[in-house]
């Protein structure tokens, strides 16, 4: 195969689910370059520690930047543990709580083993932006912001809605697209990957790359994953998303329970398999096939096997999970051997407050031995070895 054939071979698999890739004939040369020279490309993805966890949004990218790796580039992950201290005003209505250092750091723990069940380790470069702004004085920094006018930030579209609508527009939010291209002159980046949301960032990029000399990245951008609400994206601040490392039998029921219009989107973007090889399915069993699929992506195909036979034990079956941890509540008993609900499911680790307790057996969501505990009920007698029950997932055996 010659270098033409194979600059379009990867440039067809690259491709695949693309929202943007600008400008498509610069992505052809570099990938020509990088292939006479033996010099992989440089592909950048930032990631701000906004959250502990990675969600199947962020996989979305993910799985695109392994695409790369797999035809030879070089991943490079940038922690924006700097960047997250303004915030990422992409599709705000206002301004962003900024994070403390604190917070950031602790967001940022587990962020390399959650990308690496994606990406291959050994052709990934992690660094943290950090680096190189903090470091900035600021004569370097008033330097980077003459480099682009006000006109121009309004031209984004958050921005703009905000300003005709007379909200407020910090001179730090300004910075955070400055702050993010300045991430692609030092790093180098040959391309920048991103959510649809990050188009106008990574258009930035090229600018700012261009000012300090650099030959400007290609920018590709990847569809926003739905949240499992099945109506805004996947953010944990909606409360609508899977985490990249939660546990197999968690990835796999919030998976069952999305709605079926998700389907053909989650498939597209989350597995190899097309759509039309499964959309003749009955809804249930495309979607074990989705579920199995991605808990197999991520943890392994025997601990996909797993969540699937606990998934049909507990949601088909209707029994108890094979493992279920054993909770101490003798000395919650009074004399009559009753206990009170809300107390039984706090220290059984069920909930994670008295108030959700009250809530959540407020709105029926409590089983007792499969029965279904009154709302109205305050006290339950308890027998040894009882299956406690919140919800669809949660369970523990009460033992005295």
């Amino acid at each position: 195969m010659d270098i033409g054939e194979e600059v379009e071979r990867q440039l067809r698999i690259l491709e695949r689910n693309v929202e943007t890739l600008l400008p498509r004939e610069e992505l052809a040369k570099k990938i020509a370059r990088s292939l006479r020279t033996g010099k992989p490309l440089r592909v950048k993805l930032g990631i701000d520690p906004s959250a502990p966890e990675l969600t199947l949004g962020h996989a979305v990218v993910l799985r695109k930047l392994r695409q790369f790796q797999d035809l030879g580039h070089l991943a490079v992950l940038v922690v924006g543990d700097f960047t997250a201290r303004i915030g990422d005003p992409s599709g705000r209505s206002k301004t962003r709580e900024p994070l403390t250092p604190e917070e950031i750091a602790e967001n940022m723990k587990t962020y390399r083993e959650q990308a690496f069940r994606i990406l291959d380790p050994a052709r990934t470069e992690v660094r943290y932006n950090s680096e190189w702004l903090a470091g900035l004085t600021f004569a370097e920094v008033l330097k980077l912001t003459s480099l682009y006018t006000v006109a121009r930030m309004l031209e984004r579209e958050d921005f703009a809605k905000r300003f005709r609508e007379g909200s407020p527009i910090t001179l730090m939010e300004f910075l955070y697209p400055l702050a993010q291209a300045y991430d692609s002159v030092a790093v180098e980046a040959d391309v920048e990957l991103g959510g649809s949301d990050q188009r106008f960032n990574l258009l930035v990029g090229r600018d700012i790359q261009e000012a300090y000399g650099q030959e400007p990245q290609v920018i590709l951008t990847m569809p926003l994953l739905l949240g499992t609400d099945g109506v805004r994206k996947m953010s944990k601040s909606w409360g609508n998303y899977i985490g990249i490392s939660e546990p197999p039998e968690e990835q796999f029921g919030k998976l069952m329970a999305i709605p079926d219009e998700l389907m053909p989107q989650y498939f597209q973007l989350l597995t190899e398999i097309p759509w039309e090889e499964v959309a003749h399915l009955h809804p249930k069993e495309a979607k074990k096939r989705l579920a199995w699929t991605v808990v197999a992506q991520l943890h392994g195909v025997e601990e996909a096997d797993r969540a699937q036979a606990h998934f049909e034990r507990v949601f088909e079956e209707e029994r108890p999970p094979e493992a279920i941890k054993d909770v101490s509540v003798k000395h919650l008993l009074d004399e009559e051997g009753k206990a009170s609900v809300v107390e039984l499911l706090y220290s059984s680790g069920l909930v994670s407050s008295k108030s959700e307790a009250r809530r959540i057996l407020a709105q029926g969501g409590v089983w007792l031995d499969g029965n279904k505990v009154p709302p109205d009920q305050e006290r339950v007698e308890v027998r040894n070895g009882m299956i406690l029950r919140v919800g669809r997932r949660r369970f523990a055996r009460l033992v005295l």
